[in-house]
């Protein structure tokens, strides 16, 4: 299976780790990571796994993000357009787009705490999502 990460570069020491988590797990699954993809911020992701999906050689895009609460409510406003905007994608492509992107209403803590399981089931998901496309 052929898979592209998109990453997220806003809060970084928390996204970078989740990268690294990632890339080991896909390889623990035999998965070939194709692409890595870096974007500013997990809003700016949805283009990039647009052109991603549209490639015959990509079987699954894995996201990953880490969107934090601040002093406003920004924070479920990117999160929750970003979700939309991964699940139309996955539709309109009939390709898996897993949801590695943890928040919105999270502390800094709460994120670091989240790292490992986010990224690997992010990974295992996309795995068990084109598994089930194939079956029916």
């Amino acid at each position: 299976m052929n898979i592209a990460i998109v990453v997220s570069e806003f809060n970084s020491e928390v996204t970078s780790k989740m990268l690294n988590i990632a890339i080991e797990k896909a390889k623990t699954l035999k998965m070939n990571v194709k692409y890595t993809c870096r974007v500013p911020g997990v809003f700016d992701m949805p283009i990039v796994i647009d052109t991603l999906l549209r490639k015959t050689e990509v079987d699954a895009v894995i996201t990953l993000g880490a969107v934090i609460k601040g002093q406003t409510k920004h924070d479920e406003l990117i999160a929750n357009t970003t979700a939309r905007a991964l699940i139309e994608l996955s539709i309109k492509h009939q390709k898996p787009v897993t949801l590695g992107i943890t928040g919105p209403g999270m502390s800094d803590r709460q994120a670091y705490q989240r790292i490992r399981p986010v990224a690997e089931r992010a990974v295992e998901a996309a795995q068990k999502i084109r598994e089930e496309l194939k079956r029916i």
